[in-house]
């Protein structure tokens, strides 16, 4: 309390009887997988596809990251993280595929160095640069193709090495998907030998030709692989589309695949406060797929959900349609759903957006035998496009079978943790609890409005108990303040049920 000493008008600031907690986030994705370029296990913010493509590149040929994400943001997916594996952690993603173009007027001298952009090696094609006389014929114009695997991809018609529009420093930099140009000579260059040049280290596979569990498990001492990801506490979904990829590949077997999505499920177990959506081996039919998952994987958390099957969408590097891990739109699905009903809405009867067909088309028959399992059906259904059929966890406890109930709470549980440090340190007296109780049902009404919680009143929604019966006199000696909270979250309408019955309507004539 302030000292009052002098007579006079004294204005102070009271705090108000209780403090308001906010909602947390609650779609927010983590991708580790290979991408084009961009750091090596860093967990990287992204929040749309331009930001990605500028910082990760490109579509890798095969690699499922980027399909990933790219279904993440169109699927209506907000900020995300990624992580690039498959390095050493040294290089910062750049291609190192160089060369130089020569003067004509001395061979011996460099004119432009020539570097290669990391998407010139997705192929693993050789780079080659060529350049030939121009159809106008003077000694400064000239014609500049690239070449990849032999074939030109890129040509530059009547460049010049004057400055002005047409400097090939100016339309190769401007242009170019491939190439980057740099002036080595400090006047203008007179004339550029005719020729080709091979770019030195050109070719290199973007996906690495050998990568192990634990690249992609990571080390949360380095911030490494899944690892890393204990460092950001606003991750809510943990995916890994290229462990799919590296198992395509012979990088490891199937083993090894279920030990690093048992890591996921151990990493999100570990934080509390993230779901991991696990993609199934590709090629797996109904009963394969039943099997897997309950004899070989027999996978048991309320941590993680299963989606099958894989979805065809468009692959822009080749021009055709590919099967892809649908991991990716899952999580964009989840983002739409919080945006649009609510964490507490199950996210599922949603239209995958970007999908063209499925790997699979199941029976409702054989849909009965995957969804006790915990298999997330994905179905296509005449006219009404391909939608997400399931809301399940892998979890054999009945009290924790749906994805809502799972990240619902988790929201719960981070939005009271944020919205309570205040707390820590105060006199721990009626008065404080008081505090306590005020705040959380202020919290917790406002999520029984919006439909979050069930019952037709506040009471049947929830409770809150703070007082001297949980909070005994050893327990405030100890240092400790205990509230127990209890809510009624709604559940969602899994099996709708219409009891149909006929019956002689009208009213009888006969007399009784």
């Amino acid at each position: 309390m302030p000292t009052y000493l002098s007579p006079g008008v004294y204005v102070e600031e009271a705090e108000a009887g209780s403090r308001p907690i906010e909602g947390v986030g609650t779609a927010v994705a983590a991708f580790v997988g290979f991408a084009a370029s961009g750091p090596f296990n860093s967990p990287t913010l992204v929040t749309n596809w331009s930001q990605y493509t500028q910082t990760f590149g490109e579509f890798v040929e095969g690699a499922y990251l980027s399909h990933a994400v790219y279904g993440y943001f169109q699927n209506g997916g907000g900020a995300c993280y990624i992580v690039r594996i498959g390095g050493n952690g040294s290089s910062n993603g750049s291609s190192d595929a160089a060369g130089h173009l020569a003067s004509g007027a001395d061979p011996s001298l460099g004119a432009y160095a020539v570097k290669a952009l990391p998407a010139a090696s997705g192929d693993g094609g050789d780079i080659t640069v060529e350049v030939r006389d121009s159809a106008k014929g003077a000694d400064d114009v000239f014609d500049l193709l690239v070449k990849r695997g032999g074939e030109t991809v890129e040509t530059f018609e009547a460049v010049s090495s004057k400055p002005g529009k047409q400097n090939v420093v100016t339309v190769v930099n401007a242009k170019s998907k491939l190439l980057q140009l740099e002036n080595l000579l400090e006047d203008p260059v007179d004339k550029v030998a005719r020729g080709e040049v091979a770019l030195a280290g050109a070719g290199a596979a973007l996906v690495p030709s050998s990568v192990g569990a634990e690249d992609i498990v990571g080390d949360p001492a380095h911030r490494s692989g899944i690892g890393g990801l204990e460092a950001i506490d606003e991750v809510t979904m943990v995916l890994a589309p290229d462990l799919m990829a590296a198992y395509q590949r012979g990088l490891i077997d199937l083993e090894t695949l279920q030990s690093v999505q048992l890591a996921m499920i151990s990493h999100c177990e570990l934080m509390g406060d993230r779901v991991a959506i696990l993609d199934p081996p590709p090629g797996l039919n109904a009963q394969q797929i039943k099997e897997w998952r309950v004899e070989k994987a027999g996978y048991d958390s309320k941590y993680a959900a299963l989606y099958w099957p894989w979805i065809k969408v468009l692959d822009p590097l080749s021009g055709k349609n590919i099967f892809v891990p649908p991991s990716g739109h899952m999580a964009g699905i989840w983002g739409r759903n919080d945006d649009t009903r609510g964490v507490h809405k199950a996210p599922a009867n949603e239209v995958i957006r970007g999908a063209v067909s499925l790997e699979v088309n199941i029976t409702k028959a054989e849909h009965d035998l995957l969804n006790p399992e915990g298999i997330n059906c994905i179905r296509a259904f005449p006219g009404r496009g391909i939608r997400v059929w399931g809301a399940r966890l892998l979890s054999s406890d009945p009290a924790w079978r749906y994805v809502n109930i799972r990240r619902y709470f988790n929201y719960l549980e981070k939005s009271i943790l944020n919205g309570t440090d205040w707390v820590v340190f105060e006199p721990n007296d009626p008065g404080l609890w008081a505090k306590i109780r005020r705040s959380i049902a202020a919290f917790l009404v406002n999520e029984w409005r919006k439909g979050a919680l069930f019952g037709t009143a506040p009471g049947e929604a929830y409770y809150v108990k703070c007082d001297e019966e949980n909070n005994p006199a050893e327990g405030i000696d100890a240092g400790q303040v205990v509230c127990d909270i209890g809510v009624a979250p709604v559940k969602p309408a899994e099996f709708v049920i219409f009891r149909l019955s006929q019956f002689s309507g009208g009213v009888s004539l006969v007399s009784e």
